[in-house]
């Protein structure tokens, strides 16, 4: 039988705030059996970009990645943020080690290649250095992905966290049993987007058909299902989506895929 292993993707909106942070660590770290961590850090690499005088370019939602802003992206995500959890999490017991996908050959990338837009040093995830992992989890190390890939051929690439994740699970799916959790502000998917509380508990396909029938999945959540589902159709066990409390093992308001 395969062992299980959790992939926990968390959002910008908890890594900038330090109490909240702290909070999301400290249930990692309770989180039972071996897991892995992806985060990203974007607003903090817009603070820093802007302090350093260059303009950060959002379209759609992504960041258009110059040289410049790759920079800055390389020393918030693999340096500042990363290393800051990192540290945190040994505070807690927790024998983390901070990785972007160059190290260990972990994640490699392509350049996206130009269409209509020119998204610059920007990733789309080739392949997954699954035995090097695997290594890692076999040593009691918690790999901490930072959403950065590189190319084999020494250019980094900034890389979205979600794909990241989605990557990693579907990657180590023929080892692991793996669970993908997806954090964020909200306790999952809303039926009503204005009641907090009015969480879909269990989505399979033929419920995510209506809810996109019914356009109560649209927008953000959109790309994000998407990402769920393709996990899914790649031997992924489960994802799950919701806040932080969904770590916990009493928490059962949260929204869990399957197919």
């Amino acid at each position: 039988m395969k062992q299980k292993l959790s992939i926990v993707k968390i959002g910008g909106n908890v890594i900038e705030n330090k109490t909240e942070l702290n909070k999301f660590l400290k249930l990692f770290t309770a989180l039972d059996g071996i897991k892995i961590l992806v985060h990203g850090g974007g607003k903090l690499a817009t603070q820093l970009a802007s302090k350093l005088g260059i303009e950060s370019k959002m379209v759609n939602g992504r960041r258009i990645t110059d040289a410049e802003t790759l920079e800055v992206i390389t020393m918030v995500y693999a340096g500042l943020t990363n290393k800051n959890i990192v540290a945190q999490l040994q505070a807690n017991g927790c024998n983390a080690i901070g990785l972007s996908g160059a190290d260990g050959n972990a994640i490699q990338a392509h350049k996206r290649p130009v269409k209509e837009i020119d998204y610059g040093f920007v990733g789309d995830v080739d392949s997954i250095n699954t035995s090097t992992i695997d290594e890692l989890l076999k040593i009691n190390l918690t790999p901490i992905f930072c959403a950065m890939t590189h190319d084999g051929n020494g250019q980094l690439l900034n890389t979205n966290a979600d794909t990241i994740a989605s990557e990693l699970a579907i990657g180590l799916s023929d080892i692991y049993k793996t669970t993908l959790f997806y954090c964020f502000e909200k306790k999952g998917v809303l039926m009503d987007i204005s009641d907090e509380d009015s969480v879909v508990k269990h989505i399979d396909t033929t419920k995510y058909q209506q809810l996109l029938n019914k356009g109560i999945v649209a927008e953000g959540m959109l790309p994000k299902l998407e990402n769920c589902f393709h996990a899914l159709n790649n031997n992924v066990n489960k994802v799950c989506l919701g806040d932080m409390t969904m770590l916990d093992d009493t928490s059962t308001l949260f929204s869990t895929l399957t197919l």
